[in-house]
């Protein structure tokens, strides 16, 4: 059975929800929605309101990619119109309190809600994990990943492509290092602290643009995320990886180039030995969109579980409330 599926705007990202949609097997991309609906992809009906796509599409899957404010007004109102399933973008609404009734309003309606959060289906940490599981680095000690995007110098910065980044109040952890909670809970596990020290340095920018952050896991298990969106990483596309990636054990490392190579060294040997080479993958960052948008698919042709389901999202938002009040104590905060 063919799966109709609609999307809620036409900003920057959604182009590559869009495309997606348009390359996948048993899927058809039916229509868009967007306060301009002359953004909307020309293939496709247009809308300037949720309420009117809806009604006349009447898709299977809402695919919401706007602005975090707008995401409880959509949720509500697709869970009103009966379809099968929702996927909204990241950060995942305005506040936990907002998120949590986001979540309820989706379980009373028995629609599975999946928040968009893509970094996780990159494939090099899709290998990773494989590799993790299989115990080919031993006991794992560390993980670090190092953003270095290079987009956040002066008042020109994130003009050219997210220019509300500018105004965030809260840019690097709200913004971007989501990602890495939630692909650190993948990889590592559950998060049981943390402690961070967060710096604005950008005057132009309303929201802090550097830090660093300490995750504790259990077993004594420790992951950094130590970002700058000042600085670059060696990379002909910065947006491929946003950066570089180590993780260490008893028995070897992997590392993650920024051209999205993954390399694992053996302990004691001198030589790494590529497991995943670089290549020029279509979508972003590894097509990693069209890997979370499959597996949504699949899961609802399947009856198998989802993952991201926004239930289990909740605790990426109270992690990242976790951070900014260890930034504002100078503590280490305990979940």
């Amino acid at each position: 059975m063919t799966l109709r599926v609609a999307v809620l705007g036409a900003g920057y990202f959604s182009r590559f929800h869009t495309d997606s949609w348009q390359r996948m097997d048993g899927v058809q991309f039916v229509a868009q929605a967007d306060l301009e609906p002359s953004n909307c992809v020309s293939s496709v009906e247009a809308f300037d309101t949720l309420e009117q796509m809806l009604n006349a599409a009447r898709p299977d899957i809402l695919d919401i990619a706007i602005p975090p404010g707008g995401h409880l007004n959509a949720i509500r109102t697709a869970c009103d119109s009966g379809v099968r399933a929702i996927i909204c973008q990241k950060p995942f609404c305005t506040a936990l309190s907002e998120a949590k009734e986001a979540v309820q309003i989706a379980q009373n309606a028995s629609i599975p809600l999946i928040v968009h959060e893509n970094f996780r289906f990159q494939p090099w940490y899709r290998l990773a994990a494989d590799i993790l599981e299989n115990g080919a680095l031993g006991e794992v000690h560390q993980a670090t990943f190092r953003l270095r995007t290079g987009d956040g110098q002066g008042p020109e910065a994130y003009m050219d492509r997210q220019p509300y980044f500018q105004t965030m109040p809260r840019l690097l952890i709200h913004e971007t290092a989501v990602h890495w909670i939630d692909t650190f809970r993948y990889l590592l596990g559950p998060i049981r602290d943390v402690y961070a020290d967060l710096r604005s340095l950008n005057p132009a920018v309303t929201g802090e643009d550097a830090g660093h952050v300490i995750f504790g896991f259990e077993g004594g298990v420790r992951a950094l995320f130590d970002g700058n969106r000042h600085l670059d990483h060696a990379a002909t596309n910065h947006r491929m990886t946003l950066g570089e990636a180590l993780i260490e054990g008893t028995c070897g490392v992997l590392e993650l180039h920024g051209d999205g190579g993954l390399w694992q060294r053996d302990f004691g040997a001198v030589e790494a030995r590529c497991v995943l080479a670089a290549q020029d993958w279509p979508g972003f960052a590894g097509d990693c969109v069209h890997a979370l948008q499959s597996h949504v698919v699949a899961a609802l042709r399947t009856g198998h579980g989802f993952e991201n389901l926004a239930a289990d999202y909740l605790n990426v938002i109270e992690v990242e409330e976790a951070i900014y009040r260890s930034a504002e104590t100078h503590m280490r905060v305990t979940l």
